[in-house]
């Protein structure tokens, strides 16, 4: 599953539908060869990539608000924890619109301190199953203070010009893969894929597996 734009002033009714199809098998057990135009599209041009040469990035673009994302969570960290080393995974936080922005930040400034291991996790159960508001920069700084982080460090990054240009360039991002939802994925700049167009989100790791051995291969 994933969440749709115009979903997105309902996203609390989808919550029961998102944990259907996510855990029913090895992510690794490979189905049949992904199909060009049906489990994920090929990028009219490609997007940036951040990944050092010989690597092939791998990107996710998520929203903490999303409950998709939120269910989806569990099993992409389990997946990158036996990331290959030629991949290169990262997170990108989407902003479809000017509200989704504050959590944007929040995203870009746990990276820039090093805290996303710590507590990007956190940031999802606090949000679906304590069901804490944090959709705007106030909300955002206490919670995070209350995780023992300074709130003014904090803030100092979040008002930053470099979180904005990081922020820019995110949203820039979304748009070259031209993500129409969340969770998705994006691979080496060049394809993309989500839970829509792969089934659900477990068939779209697998699709990004795929799309990865070809490139591997020269394909």
């Amino acid at each position: 599953m994933n969440m749709k734009r115009r979903e997105f002033s309902r996203v609390a009714a989808g919550a029961a539908l998102a944990t259907s199809g996510l855990l029913s098998s090895p992510v690794h057990a490979q189905a049949k060869k992904p199909v060009a135009g049906k489990d994920y599209h090929i990028l009219d041009a490609k997007a940036p990539v951040e990944a050092p040469a010989g690597k092939i990035e791998v990107v996710e673009f998520f929203w903490y608000s999303c409950p998709h994302c939120n269910v989806f969570e569990p099993t992409l960290a389990a997946w990158v924890k036996n990331l290959p080393k030629d991949l290169a995974f990262r997170r990108s936080h989407v902003a479809f619109n000017d509200s989704f922005v504050p959590q944007q930040r929040l995203a870009l400034v746990l990276e820039a301190m090093g805290l996303q291991d710590k507590l990007h996790a956190k940031v999802f159960a606090a949000i679906h199953t304590e069901k804490l508001n944090l959709a705007k920069g106030d909300a955002i700084a206490d919670w995070v203070a209350h995780q023992g982080v300074d709130k003014a460090k904090f803030m100092e990054q979040y008002n930053s010009f470099s979180v904005a240009t990081k922020a820019t360039r995110a949203t820039q991002l979304q748009n070259a893969y031209r993500v129409e939802g969340v969770p998705a994925l994006g691979v080496a700049g060049r394809f993309y894929t989500d839970g829509s167009m792969a089934g659900n989100m477990e068939r779209a790791l697998q699709v990004v597996e795929s799309l990865v051995a070809d490139i591997r291969a020269g394909r």
